[in-house]
């Protein structure tokens, strides 16, 4: 764990020293927000592996593409997903928890390597908030995907804004 004195580096610590940039938020491609906040959890759309609205991965992990496809695919739909994140809040910092993360992944039919695909977004949610932050997941294979891509993300988050003012 990186650590300033004895608290833990924040969010945003983490991005600087992992060298990660985060794209720009995404924006919608239907009738739909990227994100809503109700309480203290906040909801994401389904997130993507797109950069600037073109899809960087097109095609079923077990098929066209690889399974170290299926784990960049899944940490650019990540990264996606902490841009609106740092969008609607602001800060990384403030994120308590990850609730849900579900990882939904196009397939071939005989492909058996989901968990190794979903990795790829679970161990860069473990890099940036550290393990003490890390959900429970559901991973799922299915037959197709918006635009054509292997994974789509579905992310809820838990806020803390920190004591009353």
């Amino acid at each position: 764990m990186v650590t300033l004195g004895t608290a833990p580096a924040g969010a945003e610590q983490r991005l600087s020293e992992l060298g990660i940039v985060l794209p720009s938020p995404p924006t919608p491609l239907g009738a739909y927000v990227e994100a809503v906040r109700t309480g203290n959890l906040v909801f994401f759309s389904g997130m993507l592996p797109v950069v600037e609205r073109e899809p960087q991965f097109v095609g079923r992990i077990g098929g066209e593409l690889t399974l170290e496809d299926g784990r960049k695919a899944a940490a650019t739909a990540t990264l996606n997903g902490l841009s609106a994140a740092k969008a609607l809040l602001g800060s990384l910092d403030c994120v308590a928890a990850i609730a849900k993360l579900g990882v939904y992944i196009a397939t071939e039919g005989d492909f058996r390597e989901h968990a190794k695909v979903a990795d790829g977004a679970s161990e860069l949610l473990e890099a940036i908030f550290g393990t003490e932050k890390l959900s429970p997941r559901i991973v799922l294979g299915v037959a197709s995907l918006p635009l054509g891509v292997p994974i789509e993300l579905e992310l809820v988050l838990e806020v803390d804004d920190g004591p009353p003012r």
